[in-house]
């Protein structure tokens, strides 16, 4: 979800500035530029500092997904099917 839209400041972005140590909206206007603009995201990110409704609240972590050994378009991949001729006819 984006926070600053201005900027395009994630939610992720501020948990992860918060967990790295910032504490103040100014601390995060300094590190993301929230609130620099508009203004109309500051009440929404300092929500994510210390004290706030949203503190302590982890990010969802990704994990990585199964990779692919080979894809279609890698060099020494079987060649790709030949392109077929389609003929469109119009009633």
């Amino acid at each position: 979800m984006f926070i600053c839209i201005c900027n395009a400041i994630t939610e992720r972005q501020v948990q992860s500035a918060v967990a790295e140590g910032a504490v103040t909206l100014s601390d995060l206007q300094g590190q993301l530029g929230v609130g620099t603009c508009c203004g109309c995201c500051s009440e929404t990110a300092g929500e994510y500092l210390p004290g706030g409704r949203y503190a302590g609240q982890a990010s969802i972590r990704q994990e990585a997904g199964t990779p692919v050994a080979n894809a279609a378009n890698d060099p020494g991949v079987s060649a790709p099917l030949p392109m077929v001729a389609v003929a469109v006819r119009r009633a």
